[in-house]
């Protein structure tokens, strides 16, 4: 099951978090997902349009911070992604910091590699 929350804006619009698995060539991951829609049905359906068709938001676990509100709103589309940070009890390699990931648009995580032939 997916973690994930939301936050009701002042214009009675809402702003949808969600972490995602998303397989890698490590293993598992996770991605964070923002929407921005004008309540919770309207976000989850404007992801399960695009193909994620077992989505589902239980609870406010996890809502976005105010930087990921912003980030959504100011982007057209209003459905950006980025990887999700490792949970509080994940066990982390010291080494040099990786620098923040910038938020892509969700065509990006839809894009399927090309087939080689």
């Amino acid at each position: 099951m997916s973690a994930g929350g939301f936050c009701r804006l002042p214009t009675g619009s809402v702003v949808v978090a969600l972490n995602l698995p998303r397989p890698t060539a490590q293993g598992d991951g996770c991605v964070r997902v923002l929407v921005h829609a004008r309540n919770r049905a309207r976000a989850l359906t404007r992801l399960r349009n695009l193909g994620m068709r077992a989505v589902y938001l239980r609870g406010n676990a996890e809502p976005p911070t105010p930087d990921e509100i912003t980030a959504v709103l100011h982007h057209p589309d209003g459905l950006i992604w980025r990887t999700a940070p490792a949970p509080d009890n994940a066990v982390v390699i010291p080494g040099p910091e990786l620098p923040q990931e910038l938020w892509h648009p969700i065509r990006a995580l839809l894009r399927r590699p090309a087939a080689s032939a």
